[in-house]
């Protein structure tokens, strides 16, 4: 037997980040069974939303490897092929090394095996094949929506504190069978609310904000033929529907500051947000990046710095998602925050972009000359005396120290109503908070 893969090597074949987040939930023993290896094989069965356990196969002998699940997901691999290469990769018995494979596995093999004994002709993709599997995605996706927005109603009918008695099986559940009809996006969002109705004093607004928001969500898929291009793009966002990164192409070159970082880190991805602003479009972008935790991002961006170079936006309104194109942009040093704004002209750009894109959840904030009150909850006042309410978890004595009181240039990110910092302006250098 060959040695089994790293965590990092399995990850590394997750198509995006929602899939690998999503098996390093699925790799639970528990919902497992019928799990083997051989030197070619890794199959086991899991126990998903349906009736029968989904039936799951990984070649690994082959150049790349090959996976088969019997779940509804067009994505490959599937959560649940990456999760079972995790579970086999820990190598602690529980995925066993067994002389003979199950009989769907074997099937599978041998079904792969005389294909590939048969000569084949090199042919340029089907296009009615493809958008059959099109137009199965959006009945599966349409299907998971009907259910949806009927589960809205009942909360709706039933009264906002009835829907805060619910356990987070309720909550999770319902995100769950989103997962399952690949509208993931709208279901991580269901599912944290389970946790947000209790954790918040505000909680019945945040809900009817959300209970709004996602059946604008469902109405919009309703009318998706008559969006454009942008309104298409924020609505994928939100629902979960990822492009390929070959799919993104509008491009647009600049000098690019960058402003602003977030990492998230769990117990099973790394992910970082960065901010960037375009020095001759006045244009705000946002970069993602993921890494299997414990490792490190393949780009690691310096805030402060300029990428002279370009970038590729994502379909969708502004600020708009993108992709830094090309292996070597000249980067240099930047000096401070460019363009900041008040807090009445900042709220007037969130304004605006929610207008195009209510779905947004991050709004980035350039605000000029920010005075630190540590108030309760705490403050950040700008120099006409307007001010926003710092998140909870700001380290308020770590600004108070790097401002010594007085005013400073600020960089932070808008939501749920109240400010994240993420850097400071300090002798004309970005300093991350």
């Amino acid at each position: 037997m060959g040695s089994r893969w790293t965590v990092a090597q399995v990850l590394g074949h997750a198509p995006d980040a929602g899939s690998a987040k999503a098996a390093r939930g699925l790799a639970n023993p528990r919902t497992w069974s019928e799990l083997g290896s051989n030197d070619s094989l890794v199959w086991g069965k899991c126990q998903g939303s349906a009736r029968a356990p989904y039936q799951v196969t990984v070649d690994i002998a082959a150049p790349e490897p090959a996976f088969r699940c019997t779940c509804p997901s067009r994505k490959q691999p599937c959560k649940h092929g990456l999760a079972l290469l995790l579970l086999w990769s820990t190598n602690d018995g529980v995925v066993a090394d067994l002389e003979h494979a199950e009989p769907f596995a074997a099937d599978w093999a041998a079904q792969r095996a005389s294909r590939k004994a048969t000569p084949k002709t090199d042919k340029p993709p089907d296009p009615e094949a493809q958008a059959k599997r099109l137009a199965e995605r959006k009945s599966l996706m349409s299907a998971g929506i009907d259910d949806f927005e009927r589960w809205l109603h009942d909360i709706v009918r039933q009264g906002l504190a009835s829907a805060r008695r619910q356990p987070p099986s309720f909550w999770d559940t319902a995100g769950a069978r989103l997962v399952d009809a690949q509208v993931g996006g709208l279901g991580d969002r269901v599912r944290a609310m389970g946790s947000a109705i209790h954790a918040r004093n505000d909680w019945a607004p945040h809900l009817l904000g959300e209970l709004g928001r996602w059946y604008l969500a469902v109405r919009a898929w309703r009318r998706r033929d008559q969006l454009d291009d942008a309104a298409m793009g924020d609505l994928r966002t939100v629902l979960g529907w990822s492009r390929r990164k070959d799919e993104v192409g509008d491009r647009v070159s600049d000098r690019w500051w960058v402003v602003g970082l977030s990492q998230e880190e769990d117990d099973r991805l790394l992910s970082q947000r960065t901010w960037l602003y375009g020095e001759r479009t006045g244009e705000t972008v946002i970069l993602l990046d993921f890494a299997a935790a414990g490792q490190a991002l393949n780009v690691a961006h310096v805030l402060g710095s300029v990428v002279d170079g370009e970038v590729a936006r994502y379909p969708g309104g502004e600020p708009r998602r993108a992709l830094l194109t090309g292996d070597e942009p000249k980067i240099t040093q930047g000096a401070g925050l460019p363009h900041p704004t008040d807090v009445r002209g900042a709220l007037d750009q969130a304004a605006r972009w929610l207008a195009g894109n209510p779905w947004l959840r991050r709004i980035p904030m350039a605000l000029a000359d920010m005075t630190v009150v540590p108030a309760d909850p705490p403050l950040l006042v700008d120099a006409g005396g307007a001010a926003l309410t710092l998140a909870p978890d700001t380290d308020v004595w770590q600004l108070l120290a790097l401002s010594g009181g007085h005013p400073v240039h600020v960089f932070a990110e808008w939501s749920d109503e109240r400010l994240h910092p993420l850097s400071v302006e300090i002798d004309d250098k970005l300093v991350a908070l």
